[in-house]
């Protein structure tokens, strides 16, 4: 693997935790990752809350859009190194092929855009917290120093962490 490392988040609608995902690595990743997200069936438009929860963080949101994850499938795609699937649906799904052979894992996260009502931005500011939590974990990993079946269960580690869906901390 070289850096900077690409590192794909996946959800179902690509609206919200995948979303949050690229835009927490891609700040806190310092050059060293470019992060990307997608969805297999796709919004078409991100989360206001999630711009929002987002931009009262300080996080960038000028590039975030909601995409289908074919877009990654072609032969001018981007080789990932890693693949985070963020929701237990697309966890469950059969994926497409990427090029390379990006190392996987289940971060799953409940999805706060299922909250309706007064304690929408807090199940969004939580989301945030749980996958910036799984991030912070992920960079101090020694990339280059790990082979791939220690990296592969350090990665499967920081799914099971605060905040992970049910099917998250059922993968052991």
């Amino acid at each position: 693997m070289r850096e900077p490392y690409n590192v794909l988040f996946l959800c179902t609608g690509n609206s919200a935790r995948s979303v949050l995902g690229e835009a927490l690595l891609n700040k806190l990743g310092e050059g060293r990752f470019r992060a990307f997200s997608a969805g297999s069936d796709p919004k078409g438009a991100v989360h206001p809350m999630t711009i929002e929860v987002l931009d009262s963080f300080g996080y960038p949101t000028a590039d975030l859009y909601s995409k289908n994850w074919a877009v990654f499938t072609g032969p001018d795609a981007p080789e990932f190194d890693f693949i985070f699937t963020v929701c237990d649906n697309a966890a469950g799904e059969s994926c497409p092929v990427w090029p390379g052979k990006p190392l996987t894992a289940h971060w799953g996260v409940e999805d706060p855009a299922a909250v309706e009502g007064d304690g929408q931005r807090a199940a969004f500011v939580d989301a945030l917290s749980y996958l910036k939590r799984r991030i912070e974990l992920f960079l101090m990993l020694p990339h280059a120093g790990l082979d791939e079946l220690a990296m592969k269960g350090k990665l499967a580690t920081i799914g099971r962490e605060a905040g992970a869906s049910a099917r998250a901390r059922a993968a052991e």
